[in-house]
């Protein structure tokens, strides 16, 4: 278990920011070569997406290439990143479309350092009723 000392440490927090916002700029302006440079390149990488399960990045990447690229503008709330130690971190967030009134949308991600970078190895998307 990482020390308590470890847990948001400033500088690796400030990193995961950074891609957690090029990732999200990249998500609503279809951006499909830096989303996929984002999630690591590996057939354990997975996305449980509102209407898909994805297992490794071949069929991530294939849903990234086939999906439309209207209406992907969301608003985010809510936001939580937490990083542990220097080479992992949990990103969750809420998010909100127009297109879907009375909805809302949670997105967690497990980002990792890997030697070129930060990557998302795991993701979950959902939406609920909003109550």
């Amino acid at each position: 278990m990482t020390a308590a000392s470890e847990i948001d440490i400033p500088e690796v927090k400030a990193e995961v920011e950074v891609v957690f916002a090029l990732y999200e700029a990249a998500l609503v302006g279809n951006d499909v070569a830096t989303l996929e440079a984002l999630f690591q390149d590996d057939p354990r990488t997975l996305r449980y997406g509102v209407g898909e399960n994805l297992y490794g990045m071949d069929e991530i990447r294939a849903f990234r290439r086939g999906r439309a690229p209207q209406g992907l503008e969301r608003r985010l709330e809510k936001t939580q990143i937490t990083t542990y130690g220097r080479d992992l971190a949990v990103a969750n967030t809420l998010f909100r479309r127009e297109s879907a009134p009375r909805k809302i949308g949670r997105q967690s991600q497990t980002w990792i350092r890997f030697a070129d970078g930060w990557k998302v190895v795991s993701a979950h998307v959902s939406v609920i009723e909003e109550g």
